[in-house]
């Protein structure tokens, strides 16, 4: 074949490759609701796609303490830069009042806007893409016929040039979501499908608890893959194994004691706190029992791996022996944490939790033990009344090196593996981060 030939035959199929590419990457999915004119809802549809709210919690990202509801704002660190959350209110101009349903269902499960945009994997479209039909449906109801309109912009996001460019977004869906909404496994009951559902969809739990890979990709998206709710470390808190590991996960809780912390907060095991208290404030205390045991039911089955711990005998238990053991922060721990947490670290369940066997003493991550040491504990609320026992911030009363004294000792006492801690860890999380807010928050949506 001549030269001239083979070049523009190469240049014509460069040109064809590129338009498909561009095709692809500016493409609108398709959507169910294409064509489809939502009519007026009637109230229980707009009450159904409340609790489908709550169960997504929406308020805890698109809504500000102080704010209107779901009037967006939020400041969100990524390693690429700042996001902010929009603004999805029915409002025309700010909001989301121009969106049909399909428009809606194209952004909550494809992460792809009316005009082409790809928004960005902060936004768990990952997940919410095993929402079904009649749960888009519903939401969109409570949100045009539910939610008041605010007209109110959004800050700009800051995320430099090139990483701001969103079209790559399109091949990082192609590989790394699912594409499909949730599918029962007919080898299971219907309690576990239910919790299965909520679990990897609406409740986006894999979000926080799955760790990612080097595209920010969870690295699991169901109970098929390992790696699914293995524990990871997210914003200055390591979320913990959700499985079935001996120490590091939760192999040791009971099917109850899954259904009582998701239902008030707490149980004999532990209490929730960092960005945990928010998921439990605004999202799982307003879900009904069924749902909660139904998550309770499919997160004991996960399995896990690992030695359970095994509590060993306080090696101090007095000021006296501490001077004698000459233990690095065992004096600190029992001036200032063992009239909560007992010399031998057994807490006071429910309310105050064990330092002996807690999940964060187990891993190697230590960011849990020291944000919460330097910054307290948030207000939990369970059925609408405050918590009374919190976690003090301790960032005005020790210094780096006391603090990570006190939580070494912590981490390599009565049978706890999650060794010491380095005062550059404490000093790094003390400049990034914030005191937990004294006061009760409860994000509203109406």
């Amino acid at each position: 074949m001549p030269v001239k030939k083979t070049l523009s035959l190469a240049a014509v199929l460069a040109v064809l490759v590129l338009a498909g590419g561009a095709w692809y990457v500016t493409r609108l999915p398709a959507s169910p609701f294409d064509g489809e004119t939502a009519a007026a809802p009637a109230p229980d549809l707009i009450a159904r796609g409340e609790y489908v709210a709550r169960q997504a919690d929406c308020v805890a990202c698109h809504s500000l303490e102080g704010g209107a509801p779901f009037a967006g704002g939020l400041e969100m660190g990524t390693p690429l830069g700042v996001i902010h959350a929009t603004n999805i209110t029915p409002d025309p101009d700010h909001g989301i009042g121009g969106y049909t349903l399909a428009d809606f269902d194209r952004a909550l499960r494809d992460g792809v806007t009316p005009d082409g945009r790809r928004l960005y994997p902060a936004m768990p479209y990952p997940s919410y893409e095993k929402m079904t039909d009649d749960d888009i449906r519903a939401l969109y109801a409570f949100f045009m016929a539910g939610v008041e309109p605010v007209a109110e912009p959004v800050p700009e996001n800051g995320i430099p040039w090139p990483l701001n460019i969103r079209w790559p977004l399109a091949a990082w869906n192609a590989v790394f979501t699912s594409g499909a909404v949730y599918q029962p496994d007919p080898e299971r009951d219907a309690l576990w499908n239910r919790g299965a559902y909520l679990v990897e969809g609406a409740g986006h739990c894999g979000s926080c608890h799955t760790p990612r890979g080097i595209a920010m990709n969870e690295k699991g998206l169901d109970s098929s893959d390992p790696d699914f709710l293995s524990g990871a470390l997210l914003d200055g808190w390591y979320a913990p194994s959700l499985r079935g590991d001996g120490a590091a996960g939760i192999g040791r809780w009971s099917e109850e004691d899954l259904f009582a912390f998701l239902s008030e907060g707490r149980n004999a095991h532990a209490v929730v706190f960092g960005s945990m208290t928010e998921a439990f404030n605004n999202s799982l205390q307003f879900l009904t029992e069924p749902d909660l045991r139904a998550m309770a039911h499919y997160l004991k089955s996960l399995p896990g791996e690992g030695e359970a711990w095994v509590p060993a005998p306080a090696e101090v238990t007095t000021p006296a022996q501490a001077a004698r053991a000459g233990l690095p922060g065992a004096q600190s721990y029992l001036a200032n944490c063992a009239a909560c947490h007992g010399r031998d670290g057994s807490g006071q369940a429910p309310w105050i939790p064990p330092l002996a066997g807690v999940t964060s003493a187990q891993v190697a991550e230590p960011a849990s033990q020291i944000n919460v040491t330097l910054n307290g504990s948030g207000r939990v609320v369970a059925d609408g009344m405050p918590d009374a026992y919190r976690m003090p911030p301790y960032r005005g009363r020790m210094d780096d090196a006391e603090i990570a004294e006190i939580l070494s000792f912590v981490r390599q006492s009565w049978g706890n593996r999650g060794g010491a801690v380095d005062p550059a860890d404490v000093a790094d999380l003390r400049s990034r981060t914030d005191p937990a807010s004294i006061d009760p928050i409860v994000l509203q949506m109406r």
